[in-house]
């Protein structure tokens, strides 16, 4: 029997660690980010498993994952899987830190491991189908995800990122079968999750919140833990339940203090609930950490909520900088420039990106997306058509909600405007620094004027 090398299992050891459930990354990632006029909830646009089981890894783990995997290639430099390994600890690391000039790195190392190895090499099929979800190319990664899939069709991170491509072409009847498949074959923390998200899609918190508490039960490190707690925390945030939101963002500190994606949503429900010194806090620890661009416009709206105009338009401008950089590292970045140019930029702009953002997958996020930017370009007959599609699997959002009452008050549909609007306060009255005020404000005008 021939036995590997030292360094051959060093590698393959950490190739185990390093890509077990690597999925989609935002937007990415599982965060769930509000908005101003237009809300973001671009990570809940990414499905919420996307960071689970690599969240484990610091950054400084990371960087020396790649610093030893690079070594062991140097060395071993037709090892496949060593190649592939490395791929999703780039992938990863773009992830933790923001920066989209790893994704090259990872297409190159996948690419390198595929030359080497073409045929059964479901891990490079699987990173590659991780990258290209990372980049908003969905049917690239739904592609890839089946390739690796017919290879091992145990593989969990493929089974993940299948759920996710579906999730984000919009595809949600086919999610929820994929999404019921990988259960069946491979159960665990990041299919439950999964499985969670789509339930909410289609109209069924109390579904997804039962799947997502005993996932909890199930955790078995403290990284799962808090992964887990913040997905909770973020579901109850999204239905207006604060005490049980911090009460989970909680659990997840406790489990993992330097946890951002819970220190983010409590921050968040700080907001919500009116504590905008404790919010600016943890809003900007994360951003120092995660500059993103939901979370650096999180941030600047909740500055312009403060007043502070000045510091408000600097995270703007940030988002900008980043959108650019991460197109020219092949990420699509049309949703974020949509909702940031909606409200903060060139409607104009923001009208061609949700164009060619619905022209590439048709969800519910693409839908409001675009049904806010005709809008604010005075389209409200063509927009009030995709608002109405945002919720068409029974997805209730109240920023989705506050976009439709905007543009029924537009066309003169009072009534349907004060019941979108009173919907959007009493599912989730916090749901924006800026918006949730707006939508108080133009409610109280439709019922104060009896024409």
């Amino acid at each position: 029997m021939d036995v590997p090398a030292p360094g051959r299992l060093r590698a393959a050891a950490l190739y185990a660690a390093l890509v077990l459930g690597l999925a989609l990354v935002f937007t990415a990632g599982a965060l769930v980010l509000g908005g101003s006029s237009a809300p973001r909830d671009t990570a809940r646009a990414a499905a919420p498993a996307a960071d689970a089981p690599l969240d484990r890894l610091a950054e400084g783990d990371l960087a020396r994952g790649i610093a030893a995997l690079q070594t062991h290639l140097r060395a071993q430099p037709k090892d496949a899987a060593g190649w592939a390994a490395l791929g999703a600890t780039y992938v990863e690391q773009a992830r933790t830190s923001g920066d989209p000039t790893r994704y090259p790195q990872a297409q190159a190392a996948f690419s390198r491991s595929l030359r080497i190895s073409p045929r059964g090499n479901d891990a490079a099929h699987a990173g590659r189908a991780a990258l290209a979800a990372a980049r908003h190319d969905f049917r690239t990664a739904l592609t890839e995800a089946d390739r690796a899939l017919k290879v091992n069709p145990y593989g969990e991170r493929a089974l993940a990122v299948r759920v996710d491509a579906l999730v984000e072409l919009g595809r949600y009847d086919e999610a929820l079968r994929a999404a019921e498949h990988a259960d069946a074959v491979r159960p665990g923390i990041p299919v439950f999750t999964r499985l969670a998200y789509v339930h909410e899609l289609r109209g069924d918190p109390a579904g997804a919140r039962r799947i997502l508490t005993r996932a909890l039960d199930s955790a078995a490190t403290p990284g799962d833990t808090a992964y887990v707690a913040t997905a909770l925390g973020q579901l109850a945030w999204s239905q207006g339940r604060y005490p049980a939101a911090l009460g989970h963002f909680a659990t997840a500190l406790r489990a993992d203090p330097g946890y951002l994606p819970a220190v983010e949503g409590r921050g968040r429900t700080y907001a919500a609930r009116g504590d905008r010194e404790k919010a600016l806090r943890d809003l900007g620890r994360v951003v120092d950490r995660y500059p993103l661009p939901a979370q650096l416009a999180e941030l600047g709206e909740l500055y312009e909520a403060a007043g502070q105009k000045e510091r408000a338009e600097q995270q703007y401008t940030v988002v900008g900088t980043w959108i650019a950089l991460a197109g020219a590292n092949g990420v699509a970045t049309d949703l974020d420039a949509a909702l940031v140019a909606a409200d903060h930029g060139d409607p104009a702009e923001a009208l061609r990106a949700a164009r060619a953002e619905w022209s590439r997958r048709r969800t519910v996020h693409t839908a409001d997306a675009l049904a806010w930017a005709l809008h604010v370009n005075g389209r409200d007959r063509e927009a009030l058509a995709y608002a109405e599609r945002s919720s068409a699997p029974g997805y209730r959002n109240a920023a989705f909600l506050y976009h439709r009452g905007v543009i029924e008050a537009a066309l003169g549909k009072r009534e349907a405007a004060r019941t979108s609007l009173a919907a959007a306060l009493r599912l989730n009255p916090g749901f924006s620094p800026t918006a949730a005020p707006a939508a108080r404000r133009a409610l109280a005008r439709i019922e104060g004027d009896p024409s």
